[in-house]
């Protein structure tokens, strides 16, 4: 049972996740809200503190996200970050303007007030901002932190109602002094005895996946992937042979994938794994389709087909156990509860609110996660998400304590529906072998180099364009491969790899020497957003 949990109030923010990471890297646990979460809600919580997120939004506007003013009144600290604070003192009688110079990127932090925010900081520090309106005139109660050039009351303290406020992100990088800031709020603050630990996570999952199922069969489904091989490990962990893993061989798996798969789940940890062999349904279903939304739908489609063809199979299966992880939650627009607005990002900040990041939408449906949301009715399951609240690091972290070898812990992510959104547009056998001949040589290249553990994810994709080329002194008219390869923590947000160009040359050439059918390789070098890590 979780013991102490601090409520981040989402307003909009592109870093809300970010803030959520920061605070359980402090080893307190955090779970995102909707703004308007009444405070009643709240309450009934294990609450040591709130922090109200930024967001797009001016406070002064009629259609300005507001949260239950009743928070104040819970007896638990409260910060507000950028939007945040302008929020919360806006509630506690300050007056909130536009900036007559807006503030966006690094900025120098006068800290005049180290007794508990700022405690052990350095007098002078940098911090990120991004904002075009700010504080004027706290008005009574209110006590100045720190402030800025262009800023008076860039952090402030109402001492009678527990309330800070930031006028800038301590949750981003590029605020250096952000975790000490963080930890200062939660630990000096808020109190926090910093219980949050994976070893109790995995303890008080096993016991609620066993009240939840009892004695009946769960159905796991297994793709070699770090999310569903943890979930795996997990549940056996709380219900032994109770719990029956399913591979689905769609036809889209890497090479060598299924075999793998049964070497270590089957042979090694002696899990029931069962192998259905379903790809022809799959290619024969998406033969002539180019749509990525459509693909990914009949993938997810057959997907449940092969699951309800062998699930009759099974004795007792009453329940299905899926790797979704919180960021498949929150792309796939399916938050708990109402979700709050997001952001699209990429807006000039001539054109945006205060918090100059991004302009306030409903939340979008990015791509569509076969592994999120229900099952069709009719198939009788009730799903089993034990990682549903985790990042992940975080997922990797409980696959450690766990004891999966090393090398699958820190696999690179692989999409549900596999090498289908890898060939972009119609997909064949034969793109398929190209494809997969190209993954292996990027895969191999990066690990002989010493950079798989620095890559967060790497791919390769089959560009549906043919290019002209000069092969063995002809012209040849081939296909093109592009290598995709990121750094990132969350999965949220992500910036191209700095792989070194020798080692580049040497994949270039490699899968243009050895992959027949390819003439041309070319490096993306976009970051996320605006461009999604898969291409499709």
């Amino acid at each position: 049972m979780i013991r102490e949990m601090i409520a981040i109030l989402d307003f909009g923010s592109q870093y809300i996740q970010l803030i959520a990471r920061r605070v359980r890297e402090h080893n307190v646990y955090s779970r995102i809200f909707p703004a308007g979460t009444p405070a009643g809600e709240l309450a009934k919580l294990p609450l040591k503190g709130i922090i109200l997120s930024g967001g797009p939004a001016s406070v002064y506007e009629a259609s300005a996200p507001r949260c239950d003013e009743r928070i104040f009144e819970l007896g638990v600290p409260v910060l507000g970050i950028c939007y945040g604070m302008q929020l919360g003192s806006r509630m506690l009688g300050a007056e909130v303007i536009p900036a007559r110079s807006r503030e966006y990127g690094r900025a120098g932090l006068a800290i005049l007030d180290k007794s508990d925010l700022f405690a052990a900081l350095p007098d002078e520090t940098l911090v990120w901002a991004s904002h075009g309106d700010q504080v004027a005139h706290p008005g009574p109660g209110f006590v100045k932190l720190a402030e800025t050039k262009t800023c008076p009351w860039a952090a402030v303290r109402h001492a009678a109602k527990r309330f800070y406020g930031v006028q800038f992100h301590p949750e981003v990088s590029h605020t250096p002094k952000g975790p000490e800031i963080l930890k200062n709020f939660l630990y000096r603050i808020c109190g926090c005895s910093g219980d949050w630990k994976m070893s109790d996570f995995v303890a008080e999952t096993v016991q609620a996946v066993r009240r939840q199922v009892g004695d009946a069969t769960v159905i796991c489904g297994l793709s070699g992937g770090v999310d569903s091989s943890v979930t795996a490990a997990l549940l056996h962990q709380a219900i032994g042979d109770q719990l029956v893993c399913i591979l689905v061989d769609n036809g889209l798996l890497r090479r060598n994938e299924r075999e793998s798969i049964v070497a270590t789940f089957r042979d090694h940890f002696r899990m029931d794994l069962h192998v259905v062999d379903w790809s022809s349904q799959f290619l024969a279903a998406l033969a002539g389709v180019t749509d990525p939304q459509q693909k990914r739908k009949i993938i997810g489609a057959e997907f449940i087909a092969a699951f309800k063809s062998e699930a009759g199979k099974i004795p007792n299966a009453k329940f299905l156990a899926q790797g979704t992880l919180y960021p498949d939650v929150i792309e796939s627009g399916a938050a708990s509860r109402a979700s709050p607005p997001a952001c699209a990002e990429g807006v000039p900040p001539s054109l945006q609110g205060q918090d100059a990041l991004a302009t306030c939408a409903p939340a979008a449906n990015i791509k569509l996660h076969h592994n999120v949301g229900g099952l069709p009715a009719h198939l009788g399951f009730e799903l089993v998400e034990p990682l549903r609240d985790l990042f992940k690091d975080e997922v990797r972290v409980v696959g450690e304590y766990l004891g999966l070898p090393e090398d699958l812990v820190w696999r690179h992510p692989f999409p549900g529906p596999g090498l289908g959104v890898r060939v972009v547009g119609e997909i064949t056998p034969a793109k398929l072998e190209v494809l997969r001949s190209a993954d292996e040589i990027l895969i191999d290249e990066i690990k002989a180099a010493g950079l798989y553990r620095k890559i967060s994810q790497a791919l390769t994709v089959l560009v549906p364009v043919s290019t002209v080329g000069v092969m063995g002194d002809e012209r040849s008219y081939e296909n093109v491969i592009a290598i995709r390869a990121v750094d990132t923590t969350d999965f949220m947000t992500a910036d191209f790899s700095r792989i070194p160009y020798e080692v580049l040359s040497t994949i270039s050439s490699r899968i243009i020497n050895e992959v027949r059918g390819v003439n041309r390789v070319v490096y993306d070098i976009s970051s996320k957003p605006p461009a999604t890590i898969e291409w499709e």
